[in-house]
């Protein structure tokens, strides 16, 4: 099973693609991405590696409505359509959230866990982050979206990729964003994962920046400290985007512990 696919799921629809033969490193993209934001990874990967990437709910081309969602139930619902019975996983940012949220409600369907300088969900963010976020959500709910994306591009957690040789590709990807999630996003309200983090049943390689912001350094250490089986990998003089900025060595870490 190759190739570009849909996944109906209630209220949207999930667009992905699938490439080689077996089960899939299943990828789950950031907050304001899409699935073509693993370009430069997979072109570092080995050319035989099986891969399934697609767009989150209300990303890239994968439209929704205005419902309250899950997910990680929309993951179950495209592992339960690509007869997919259990992967590794991995997530960067927001989908790293995403992957851990999945690997701690389902630990059936996940065989090993690869988070990117992870977010967590029900995570009390720092007031430093409510306003970084409340200045772009604002932005977005008065109508000016330029000005949005602007103060996106300009976040902290992007300084050393602005600088990186994959600049351009982030810019693009912001450029393309439409911001919806920035004026209202229905996910469902879950409890912390961080009072079941030592409950994860998989082996889990947590990859950082040296420079990334404060709460996702935190997030990482709360992690490492709480998780039964954590090889963390700490890249000096790198950020938030270790897929942009330390592709090649984020693609040996991956290959050694998928293979």
């Amino acid at each position: 099973m190759t190739g570009a696919f849909t996944v109906p799921v209630e209220g949207a629809t999930l667009a992905g693609e699938r490439s080689g033969k077996g089960l899939p490193l299943v990828l789950l993209h950031g907050m304001a991405g899409e699935r073509q934001d693993w370009n430069r990874l997979l072109a570092t990967l080995p050319a035989d590696m099986t891969t399934l990437r697609y767009d989150l709910r209300g990303f890239g081309q994968s439209p929704s409505d205005d419902r309250e969602y899950s997910h990680t139930d929309d993951l179950l619902a495209l592992f339960d359509a690509q007869a997919i019975e259990r992967a590794p996983l991995l997530g960067l940012s927001m989908g790293g959230g995403v992957a851990l949220n999945f690997a701690l409600s389902h630990p059936e369907r996940v065989s090993r866990l690869v988070l990117i300088s992870p977010a967590i969900v029900g995570w009390e963010w720092s007031d430093e982050w409510k306003a970084l976020w409340r200045s772009v959500s604002r932005a977005a709910r008065d109508g000016d979206m330029a000005l949005a994306r602007e103060r996106w591009w300009q976040h902290p957690m992007f300084e050393l990729a602005r600088q990186s040789e994959a600049a351009d590709e982030l810019r693009h990807a912001i450029d393309a964003y439409h911001g919806r999630q920035w004026i209202r996003d229905p996910q469902r309200d879950e409890l912390p994962d961080v009072d079941r983090l030592h409950t994860l049943a998989m082996p889990l390689l947590l990859l950082t920046g040296e420079h990334d912001v404060a709460d996702i350094r935190l997030i990482a250490d709360v992690i490492e400290a709480a998780a039964p089986d954590v090889r963390r990998i700490d890249y000096a003089g790198a950020g938030h985007m270790l897929h942009l900025e330390r592709a090649a060595g984020v693609a040996a870490e991956i290959t050694s512990l998928t293979r």
